[in-house]
């Protein structure tokens, strides 16, 4: 782990514990309601890992008062501006959502070669590849199940690790999808006669 990293995980308080990292805004489709009931069994692992999730929005205040009702081992960040930097300190991120097209977590988790748990909805099988654990929308026992067992299998994470950064290398770059989308605009509006 990088000394940035590790500086992080301390200022976090998450030293001697695994860390796993969902990002995005706090409303119902995001999958977080499903993500609160998986981190439940994750609390009899030892070292039980602390969920931390970065985001704000609507359902902040209800995921809070489960968190502490239930006495879960999460953290609700709020806004953060270093998302990379924090998904680069994670020891796993989770895409929990109802729907993603071309999730931005998911991106970033693979370059950065940070294993990947995701929901296998929208794009995101397509996006992903071999290089994440994709569990079914809505499924607590499987997404907890997922995250349980990569904790548990260093060998595991470093191959996702690995798979991430190759599957990211096939991205197009940015320049590469603007000359596309350039390119699909002056055939629609120039078409060739």
């Amino acid at each position: 782990m990088a000394e940035r990293d590790a500086k992080l995980r301390a200022e976090l308080g998450v030293l001697g514990r695994p860390l796993l990292l969902a990002v995005g805004s706090l409303e119902r489709h995001r999958g977080y309601g499903t993500l609160l009931d998986a981190a439940g069994p994750w609390s009899g692992l030892d070292p039980a890992p602390l969920l931390l999730i970065a985001g704000e929005g609507p359902e902040r205040a209800a995921l809070q008062r489960r968190i502490t009702a239930e006495e879960l081992q999460v953290r609700l960040l709020g806004r953060h501006d270093d998302v990379p930097a924090l998904l680069a300190a994670a020891d796993v991120a989770v895409l929990p959502s109802r729907w993603e097209a071309r999730s931005l977590l998911a991106q970033e988790a693979l370059r950065l070669g940070v294993p990947l748990v995701a929901t296998a909805v929208g794009g995101v099988p397509e996006l992903v590849g071999e290089a994440a654990e994709l569990v079914p929308y809505g499924d607590p026992v499987a997404l907890s199940a997922a995250v349980s067992r990569l904790l548990a299998d260093p060998a595991r994470r470093a191959w996702l690790s690995q798979a991430g950064q190759a599957q990211a290398a096939t991205w197009p770059t940015e320049d590469e999808t603007v000359a596309q989308v350039l390119s699909v605009y002056d055939e629609l509006a120039f078409p060739a006669s």
